[in-house]
């Protein structure tokens, strides 16, 4: 008897958080994760608002731009791992992208479809057992 796979992981109302500066980029991401089902909770394209939606609405997942207008956005993973939720990194900077104490954690190379983007929320919610 073939050993079974273990069962992926629903996204089915999984309450993500998007962190994206670019309002084409945010609004591609949120209808990406409603169509995997997916609930987007909030949006924020600056760290303070993040960190704030993060507090106020305890989202399940973050996807985070690592660079929000030029502001590193390692508070918000910092905040999202604090609070032992998962959460991803979006870069079009390349793989050199993640400071090398985060690169542990799925990342998502812009221009990413939605395919990517399944099997990052997949890799994270993993990964939250181990946070």
């Amino acid at each position: 008897m073939a050993n079974a796979a273990a069962p992926l992981p629903t996204l089915e109302g999984l309450r993500a958080l998007v962190v994206e500066d670019e309002t084409l980029v945010a609004i591609f991401l949120e209808d990406l994760l409603e169509e995997l089902g997916c609930v987007v909770v909030g949006c924020a394209g600056q760290v303070a608002r993040a960190l704030a939606l993060i507090e106020a609405l305890q989202p399940d997942i973050a996807i985070i731009d690592i660079n929000l207008a030029g502001e590193p956005a390692y508070p918000i993973a910092e905040a999202m791992k604090q609070r032992g939720a998962p959460f991803i990194f979006a870069t079009g900077y390349g793989d050199g992208a993640v400071s090398p104490e985060w690169q542990d954690w799925p990342v998502l190379h812009k221009p990413y479809q939605q395919s990517d983007l399944e099997q990052a929320l997949v890799k994270a919610l993993a990964r939250r057992v181990n946070v």
